[in-house]
């Protein structure tokens, strides 16, 4: 039986998705990301943007809109409902976004996050993000709760880090995924639910790694006893 053929629109409209959640971009950008002409690139983002998948920004720049962190919240609606009280809370404690992370494939994706209320600058972290599991806090905070053979090809150096985090309990990164950015993440294992993380970013701390650490590990056990009885 031959397999019917995909859909070429639905495969660019969640490639734009995809290429969003690295940050708000033209539509030309967009365009050239596709390698489609503008005006195809157009028609698709006003759809997106007619669900509220993406929205425009004053300067014309498309961005992942709010519809995409409830969807996003949906994938694990449980998760979801017992980090977001505890993100809250790390959030304004320590005056740093918090957010959840969780392995797709062989990418970190974020499922929410939580800006500080009374920060006077902050870090965003949009629902929907992704990167490499390689690569930042989150992502080798995931692969040590994963067993080897299901890592994707890492270096030697990437493999000492992932065991350092797994005698320490939490995973640094620094100037990995953002340019200047600094983030902590702890393991959040759960039974049948996918590798997940919660991590904070910031720019800068006036609190030391072990201790904003701590603080999410006690969050950590607040979810897991929550989903895992």
């Amino acid at each position: 039986m031959t397999a019917a053929p995909a859909s070429q629109t639905l495969s660019r409209g969640i490639r734009i998705l995809e290429v969003l959640a690295d940050g708000p971009l033209s539509i030309d950008e967009v365009a050239t990301r596709l390698d489609v002409h503008r005006s195809i690139a157009y028609r698709l983002l006003r759809t997106l943007e007619d669900h509220r998948l993406v929205v425009r920004d004053a300067s014309g720049r498309m961005a992942l809109g709010p519809r995409m962190a409830a969807l996003a919240a949906g994938v694990a609606h449980d998760l979801h409902a017992e980090a977001l009280p505890e993100l809250t809370a790390v959030a304004n404690e320590l005056g740093h976004t918090a957010f959840l992370a969780v392995l797709d494939g062989d990418e970190v994706i974020t499922l929410t996050s939580v800006e500080p209320r009374h920060a006077v600058a902050n870090v965003a972290q949009r629902p929907g993000t992704r990167h490499p599991v390689t690569v930042g806090a989150p992502g080798k905070a995931i692969l040590a709760q994963l067993r080897d053979a299901e890592w994707p090809a890492v270096d030697a150096a990437l493999r000492v880090e992932v065991e350092a985090v797994r005698v320490r309990g939490y995973a640094l990164s620094h100037d990995e995924v953002i340019p200047n950015l600094k983030s902590i993440a702890v393991p959040l294992p759960l039974r049948g639910v996918r590798p997940a993380a919660l991590a904070v970013v910031h720019v800068a701390s006036r609190v030391a790694d072990a201790d904003i650490a701590a603080r999410l590990q006690r969050s950590v056990d607040v979810i897991r006893a929550a989903l895992d009885g």
